[in-house]
């Protein structure tokens, strides 16, 4: 009776841990023209990097930006302007309403240098 129970708990835990496997399939594009025509910003991450110190776009103007993992498993983050990606969500657009520099920081915990594997995103 006992194997019983410990193969039925096995098998539900294999099972519940397929279940949150990766997402293979791809985020739908924007169709959105002004998007489209937009600045793209493609942070490439490799350990304890991002393959720029500085990323440079225009207020006003809509940006896409795409979260590239390189070497490792990193997320990005602008906070001040709700931008967050990681593995799930590795592209999105969205409109600079002011200027300044902004961090970008990794958003997930990465190893020894993660604290140090900061950007910045500048708007003109």
């Amino acid at each position: 009776m006992k194997k019983l129970l410990v193969l039925i708990m096995g098998i539900s835990l294999a099972m519940a841990l397929a279940a949150c496997g990766s997402k293979n399939s791809a985020e739908p594009q924007s169709t959105d023209t002004a998007a489209a025509s937009g600045q793209k910003v493609t942070l490439k991450a490799t350990d304890w990097q991002f393959d720029q110190k500085e990323y440079r776009v225009k207020k006003g103007e809509p940006v896409t930006i795409t979260l590239d993992n390189a070497k490792g498993t990193h997320g990005a983050q602008i906070k001040d302007f709700k931008v967050s990606l990681d593995n799930g969500k590795k592209t999105v657009t969205f409109t600079p309403d002011k200027t300044g520099s902004f961090p970008i920081i990794c958003s997930i915990m990465c190893g020894q240098g993660h604290a140090s594997m900061k950007s910045v995103l500048i708007v003109e």
